[in-house]
């Protein structure tokens, strides 16, 4: 049993590093904080601003994101409302029906997007476009290679390209591998801005994934202290009543 403990708990560790391996190439570290506030705040500007145009949240309303994050539901209709919704109403998105023959797909939602990938990969995915002539946009990306999505933030973060390397593969030849990318042209952003940019929309997308999460974790904590203090005096009744027994 603690075997099987033990292989379970490793293995839900283990999960991201997993998902970084399935494309050999390490995945950022986003230092997400879903407990800021101030980054979900910001998150839910940039994602609406720049991502509600072909995406949806069909899980979240505009009514719960005002509650949780505290703002006041005038700014949210106001600022975060561009579809004609009512707060009461699911966030949904302004492309047409007819979006697949533009990209080839319909563009997904992406309230599950955070629980399904990480949010290191939403902040690794959307720092890592370069140029790529053959593709439809002309960008490739480094985590999802033929994405069918263009670099919306391009004015934001710039241009950038693909760096490769020259390894050997399992039977001693020599080829290119693409390893990273690096900055070509500059954006409206510095580096450390645009950063912070993509830090609070993955930690928004990590919000609308799970509302509850920041409550649940914090809960969490007690539950424990709750537990260990349970356990201590389960323990010295266990002592009292056995005392005698020889």
């Amino acid at each position: 049993m603690l075997k099987a403990s033990v292989l379970i708990i490793v293995g839900l560790l283990g999960a991201g590093t997993a998902l970084a391996e399935e494309g050999e190439i390490r995945l950022l570290e986003s230092g997400a904080d879903i407990k800021s506030a101030e980054s979900l705040q910001r998150g839910a500007r940039n994602f609406m601003n720049y991502c509600s145009g072909c995406h949806s949240l069909k899980y979240l309303r505009y009514s719960r994101l005002a509650a949780d994050l505290k703002i006041p539901e005038s700014e949210v209709v106001k600022n975060l409302i561009f579809t004609g919704a009512k707060p009461f109403d699911e966030i949904s998105t302004a492309m047409p029906a007819d979006a697949t023959d533009w990209f080839g797909k319909q563009p997904p939602d992406l309230t599950l997007m955070a629980r399904e990938r990480g949010v290191d990969y939403i902040y690794s995915y959307l720092k890592s476009f370069y140029v790529d002539k053959t593709r439809p946009f002309g960008v490739n990306n480094l985590y999802l290679a033929g994405t069918a999505m263009p670099h919306v933030l391009s004015s934001l973060q710039g241009l950038q390209k693909p760096v490769y390397k020259n390894e050997k593969d399992a039977h001693g030849s020599a080829k290119m591998v693409l390893v990273g990318v690096e900055a070509m042209t500059p954006g409206a952003m510095k580096p450390e801005e645009y950063d912070q940019f993509i830090r609070d929309t993955a930690n928004f997308l990590d919000y609308a994934a799970e509302p509850i999460k920041a409550t649940r974790q914090s809960m969490g904590i007690f539950v424990m202290l709750f537990l260990l203090v349970f356990f201590v005096f389960a323990y010295l009744l266990k002592k009292e009543y056995w005392k005698d027994v020889h």
